[in-house]
């Protein structure tokens, strides 16, 4: 009864950290670009130009969005349901996914069921599971122009800002909204470290580090045993580690003892044809051989 009772318990604890890490996940989940007007943008898997709403997993771990809500609607939070069962709806760490709002949810996951209206102030909403939590809202200007988008000045955070594709500030759904094709720390490594000399004691200097505790971590465990082992060691004759002195305590068991220990359990533990009565037989496979078959033994008769 008490072995059942501390599963039950073990199970419930393991469910709440896991429901907890799943809620604590979600709300990395942000509003990262919104597009109100869509006429010569980007296109849905059917070809057609909607209004839509790019989400961003600002968090470092694969994100499962299925159970969360997206509105336009702060009265009726539930509004757009992310359906569940859909492969697609588990975004990798820092990636982007795009909700279509064209009214038409029959069409698919990413198709939500309200549209966003031109000339009008858009509030839109992510709720959590709950349905009461909200995780990120955003609410896009009238004076949007068409074709243009109200984007997060760098992914999941900064300041919201009006993109028209003009400079830097590119229309970007599906990726990210600050578009680099440089790294300015591996460049500054190049130009601080030109022959990688410094990368290279960088690394040697990891590698015989990690060793070095792995020898102590190896040491330490194995005094430890010994420990014990000169422990039962006395136990077993009656006595107590700690008041025998130094020389009166046990010594370990040498590599000879323990290999001669585990060879006689060996055959011990393997000998159960003779202890058990227990006949074995083994299937031996032979290889086809042309001199054990009875055809080349027989004579044919001549052909004229």
């Amino acid at each position: 009864m008490k072995k059942i009772c501390i599963t039950v318990l073990v199970a419930v604890v393991a469910l709440i950290a896991a429901s907890d890490a799943s809620a604590q996940g979600r709300r990395g989940l942000r509003l990262n670009e919104v597009m109100v007007t869509n006429d010569s943008s980007v296109t849905d898997d059917y070809g057609r130009r909607s209004a839509w709403v790019e989400l961003f997993n600002s968090t470092f771990a694969p994100l499962e969005i299925s159970s969360v809500f997206i509105t336009d609607d702060p009265s009726n939070p539930k509004k757009y349901p992310v359906p569940l069962g859909d492969v697609n709806t588990r975004i990798p760490k820092r990636q982007h996914v795009v909700f279509w709002a064209d009214g038409q949810p029959s069409k698919g996951t990413f198709h939500m069921n309200f549209t966003l209206r031109e000339g009008q102030d858009n509030w839109i909403g992510v709720y959590d599971a709950d349905g009461k939590t909200l995780i990120d809202e955003v609410t896009v200007p009238a004076s949007l122009a068409p074709n243009t988008t109200y984007a997060r000045s760098e992914d999941g955070t900064g300041e919201w800002e009006v993109r028209d594709g003009s400079g830097a500030r590119h229309v970007t759904p599906s990726s990210a909204n600050v578009i680099r094709d440089t790294n300015s720390k591996v460049e500054m490594f190049a130009e601080r470290d030109e022959n990688g000399f410094g990368m290279t004691v960088m690394a040697m200097c990891i590698v015989f580090s990690a060793l070095l505790l792995l020898s102590v971590c190896f040491y330490v465990i194995s005094k430890i045993g010994e420990h014990y082992s000169k422990g039962n060691k006395a136990k077993s004759h009656g006595a107590k580690l700690q008041e025998l002195t130094r020389e009166e305590r046990p010594d370990s068991d040498s590599g000879e003892a323990i290999a001669a220990i585990a060879m006689a359990l060996h055959e011990h533990l393997d000998a159960h044809d003779r202890e058990n009565t227990v006949l074995t037989i083994n299937k031996v496979r032979k290889a086809y051989s042309p001199w054990n078959s009875k055809i080349y033994n027989m004579r044919q008769a001549p052909r004229h």
